[in-house]
């Protein structure tokens, strides 16, 4: 197989494999859980060169790693289709739209749960419960906890107040800006609080039943939905994990410093980080559709060249 690489497409190839060991190097990531490599890892890779390079070149480099793997015989872990899922989940985003009634109570929860979740690279288990009779207002997000940030320059954000999450038991706070299009979460959330319109304490992406009673958004109910869509968009499957990971790589993507998306994310425990996590209205500049990026803040965010 080596042979029949053309000699651009091995020196390309070959340049992911070095960007792959530098960055499993500065990582302190063992020999032994290289090879084979995780899907966990190599999406981290991808998350760390998405801010760097055009997504051709991430592509390019993620190939070049899993040609390594299948010229050594080596097992390969993740597939295409995973990979392009997460690459262009907002392409997959706006195909789940087209196959959802947006006028209708579930699908209008759905679509929002998924836009919310995707912007502001909150796990889905952060925004669903597990049953419909698992909601707990002391833990789980209601209509109440929705609110507005806003910076000095006017740039505004909507929040959200997580009671609880499996990392703060204190809760923490979510947050997404306005964004171009179809996949606008601050529209999609909207469209859901008028047509489930409900009490204040109810789950935030609660929704009127066809039988007329209101129900929290279970976590399957929502995934079941969602691959029912991709499904009938014939697109490849967008999985629970890869909807935060997908955000993550959107802003990335968008040349937004992969530490302010680690703040976001809340992928990071440093101290500071902690501190940008609990006042939305210091990132807004960063999650508008067209961040205006500044300087100072990104030398202040971004870990010094070793």
């Amino acid at each position: 197989m080596a042979q029949a690489l053309a000699p651009s497409t091995a020196e390309t190839y070959g340049a992911g494999l070095v960007a792959f060991h530098a960055f499993c190097d500065e990582r302190r990531i063992a020999e032994e859980q290289r090879t084979p490599a995780s899907a966990t890892l190599m999406l981290a890779f991808l998350a760390a060169l998405a801010g760097l390079y055009a997504g051709s070149t991430v592509a390019n480099y993620f190939y070049g790693v899993r040609a390594w793997h299948l010229i050594h015989g080596v097992t390969w872990n993740m597939d295409d289709a995973a990979m392009q899922s997460i690459l262009k989940a907002t392409d997959i985003i706006r195909a789940i739209r087209q196959q959802l009634a947006l006028d209708q109570g579930f699908d209008a929860a759905v679509y929002a749960c998924l836009t919310v979740a995707f912007y502001a690279c909150a796990r889905v288990s952060e925004l669903t419960v597990r049953n419909r009779s698992s909601f707990e207002p002391g833990i789980h997000a209601k209509h109440t906890d929705l609110g507005l940030a806003e910076d000095r320059n006017g740039l505004w954000q909507q929040t959200l107040q997580l009671p609880r999450t499996k990392c703060a038991i204190g809760g923490e706070q979510i947050h997404w800006g306005q964004q171009d299009g179809i996949t606008d979460p601050v529209a999609a959330l909207a469209n859901h609080l008028r047509i489930n319109s409900v009490g204040d304490d109810e789950h935030i992406f609660a929704y009127t039943a066809r039988n007329g009673e209101v129900w929290p958004l279970t976590r399957k109910a929502f995934l079941d939905r969602i691959r029912a869509a991709t499904r009938a968009a014939g697109r490849a499957p967008l999985q629970g994990h890869g909807i935060r990971i997908g955000g993550t790589l959107e802003y990335l993507l968008r040349g937004v410093p992969f530490e302010v998306v680690k703040t976001k994310g809340r992928w990071g425990s440093e101290a500071f980080l902690g501190y940008l996590r609990k006042h939305a209205e210091i990132l807004a500049p960063y999650m508008q559709a067209r961040p205006q990026l500044q300087a100072e803040f990104i030398r202040y965010a971004m870990p010094p060249v070793r």
